[in-house]
């Protein structure tokens, strides 16, 4: 079994905008690379940094959020095409769960996979999480799993995530390709009580 995900605790960072694409997230170019190493740093690039790689105005650059390992975003966030790179660049950059209004469907499933959750909440909880940040950049935010809510300071709000996405993180069956290999014995003694097919 791998590790189970029951509570991510951390700083956070609003990235905010409705539909933002997994091309916005990672430019097409970043997807030649052969691994996902050092892909945090195409993180949002092109609206990070110019063409010269001096940096625009963007939250993940602001200091006072530098570090933060919860991130929290607007509806549909992940839409597009189907690339595993974003929610891999969105990781190795640092980050270990999403709170938004909404995610795009195979986006969300590539982050389950990585165990990084992304949890569904009400707009104005997240604008009220995100103002508090604002104000006090160091505040501490959990994400908790297994009571569906998030809190902060002296205040919590609930959220949503699908229940089979819940029971893998919680227990610790995320990764369906690590399931299998675990379950290699099993399935080599399955394997030797099916009838041997005939090749004449």
């Amino acid at each position: 079994m791998l590790e189970p995900i029951r509570q991510v605790r951390g700083r956070a960072v609003y990235v905010p905008g409705d539909d933002i694409d997994t091309d916005r997230i990672t430019p097409a170019r970043y997807l030649k690379v052969v691994t996902f190493d050092g892909l945090g740093e195409a993180l949002f690039r092109d609206e990070r940094y110019n063409p010269d790689g001096s940096p625009k105005p963007h939250p993940l650059n602001d200091p006072r959020f530098q570090g933060a390992s919860i991130m929290l975003v607007g509806a549909n966030f992940g839409c597009g095409s189907s690339r595993e790179h974003a929610p891999q660049a969105i990781y190795r950059a640092g980050f270990r769960a999403l709170v938004g209004e909404s995610f795009a469907e195979i986006f969300f499933g590539n982050a389950t996979t990585l165990s990084m959750p992304c949890v569904r909440a009400a707009k104005a909880d997240i604008q009220a999480l995100a103002q508090a940040i604002e104000a006090d950049p160091s505040l501490e935010v959990t994400v908790d799993l297994e009571r569906l809510e998030v809190r902060y300071a002296d205040r919590a709000f609930p959220v949503e995530m699908p229940p089979a996405a819940r029971k893998a993180l919680v227990e610790g069956r995320w990764d369906p390709i690590a399931d299998l290999l675990e379950a290699a014995e099993l399935i080599e003694e399955a394997h030797a009580r099916l009838p041997k097919a005939s090749l004449g």
